[in-house]
C-alpha cells in the first residue's frame, strides 16, 4: 500500500480500511438529485450567489453551480441544503 494512494492520501486509505463514508472522512459534498425537481446537498460551505435561474454553493475545494428555472432554497442549515425548482444542469468547479 502506498502512502499517497489517491487524492485523499492517508484519509482515503483509512476510509477504505474501516469502510467509512468517503464524503465524511474527506470532507466531500454529497449531492442527492431527485428527478429534475429537487436537490439535497450535504457538507456545503454556504451559498455564494442565488437567483431563480442559478445558485452557486461553496464546497470544500470549489463550488457547485445549479442551473434551472424557478429555483428556490427551501431548507438551509449549517451543512445541509434543499433546493427545489426545475433543474437543468449541475456544474462542479474547482
Amino acid at each position: 500500500m502506498t502512502a499517497k494512494k489517491d487524492k485523499g492520501g492517508f484519509k482515503a486509505i483509512i476510509s477504505e480500511m474501516f469502510e467509512l463514508p468517503r464524503e465524511v472522512v474527506l470532507d466531500l459534498p454529497r449531492l442527492t438529485l431527485v428527478g429534475n425537481v429537487q436537490i439535497y446537498l450535504e457538507n456545503h460551505r454556504g451559498v455564494i450567489a442565488y437567483d431563480e435561474s442559478r445558485i452557486r454553493i461553496g464546497v470544500n475545494n470549489g463550488e457547485i453551480i445549479i442551473r434551472g428555472s424557478n429555483l428556490q432554497i427551501k431548507n438551509l442549515m449549517a451543512e445541509e441544503l434543499l433546493i427545489k425548482g426545475t433543474i437543468e444542469g449541475i456544474d462542479y468547479e474547482v
